[in-house]
């Protein structure tokens, strides 16, 4: 069909036009008698809708419902067809959504317990450190060294201590001696003892208070963290989290589910309740009717030098020779296929008018031309 004689065009073209304009197809616009040019590409190409898709599941399954037929509006996110094993995962989804809705509902309750709590941490920093401001540090550091200075002198009676039961430890156990200079190194060990004690207390008296105060500046800070975060809304963390796990049951359900990824019309229903699917099953086919392309599939690396995005287009689909359409150039292809010996590139054209006889994948001979009116 393509190529044909220049005057064969336009005849057949001044005709078409006249057919059209007869058979009264008000979506249709009639184009004006033309003077075909030398420099006319004449291509073949095929009816697209703007927007299409062949839809697959992702699992095996059996088809537990098939929710519309060939001819159905549907729109984007509606449910098509399901497997009988989604129940599943659609539970999963439902306790996902749950937890996430759960973070962003609860935000302002949320922001008001961490506010809370870091104005609690705030008073009990204020406690720990006016306790801490309170405590005379310098006198019990005095007491610490008094302490240590007792510890050196009782050590230094149980060397002495020592040092006489040493003289006396060879004689028998009832000897006066031996008891005697005995007894005086259990004391002299027993005062030691309490004096380490006595030094542990005393800097416990310090320690303790500069440990409380210390824990409080971490929990305030901690506190006042936690609340500065919540701003921007739930923990940013938590948020990740949940959104993550909703999004992953939504993968898997995407397995057992087929849904509209665009508002159209179901073009085909493939697939009956009870039949076993695979990954390979084509399930249904959807379109958005309401505005077509044409993409030529023989445009030679000769012809495409002569196009350009914005050229007028004259489109006759092979089924309907009373038809003419009108398109534009929208995009033309930097990359090629190879048929044969010829090298081929791909222009993309968007259809003007609509007819409700036009069908998806109908072939149609599309004329770029440079035009001078009669």
């Amino acid at each position: 069909m393509k190529k044909q004689t220049l005057t064969m065009i336009a005849i057949l073209t001044i005709l078409s036009l006249a057919l059209a304009a007869c058979g009264n197809q008000p979506e249709a616009t009639p184009a004006p008698a033309e003077i075909v040019s030398s420099s006319d590409v004449v291509a073949e190409g095929r009816l697209e809708p703007i927007q299409g898709a062949n839809l697959f599941f992702q699992a095996r399954g059996v088809v537990e419902e098939v929710l519309v037929s060939a001819g159905d509006t549907v729109s984007e996110g509606d449910v098509l067809v399901r497997l009988a094993n989604a129940g599943g995962a659609e539970a999963q989804v439902v306790v996902a959504q749950n937890a996430y809705d759960v973070l962003l509902r609860n935000e302002s309750s949320d922001r008001a317990k961490l506010w809370q709590a870091y104005m609690d941490a705030q008073i009990a920093r204020g406690k720990a450190e006016n306790k801490w401001e309170d405590l005379n540090v310098d006198s019990i550091e005095d007491s610490i060294e008094d302490d240590k200075a007792t510890i050196e002198d009782r050590q230094q009676d149980v060397a002495d201590a020592q040092e006489d039961f040493d003289k006396y430890k060879d004689l028998d156990v009832d000897n006066s001696k031996r008891k005697n200079a005995e007894d005086d190194l259990e004391q002299a060990q027993d005062d030691l003892n309490q004096a380490i004690r006595d030094l542990e207390a005393t800097i416990r008296k310090r320690d303790e208070v500069r440990a409380d105060y210390d824990a409080a500046l971490g929990l305030e800070a901690e506190a006042k963290y936690q609340y500065e975060i919540s701003l921007d809304g739930p923990n940013s963390d938590q948020l990740s989290l949940a959104k993550a796990n909703l999004d992953a049951a939504k993968d898997t359900l995407s397995n057992y589910i087929i849904t509209a990824p665009f508002g159209g019309t179901v073009a085909d229903v493939n697939v009956k309740v009870g039949e076993q699917v695979t990954a390979e099953t084509r399930v249904i086919s959807i379109a958005n009717f309401n505005t077509w392309v044409v993409e030529t599939t023989d445009v030679t690396e000769l012809e495409v030098v002569k196009i350009s995005k914005g050229q007028t287009v004259t489109l006759i689909p092979d089924a309907l020779s009373d038809l003419a359409l009108s398109g534009t150039v929208t995009e033309i292809s930097q990359a090629y296929t190879q048929q044969g010996g010829d090298i081929l590139y791909t222009v993309r054209i968007a259809v003007a008018e609509n007819d409700p006889r036009l069908k998806w994948g109908m072939t149609v001979e599309a004329t770029f031309r440079e035009v001078v009116q009669q």
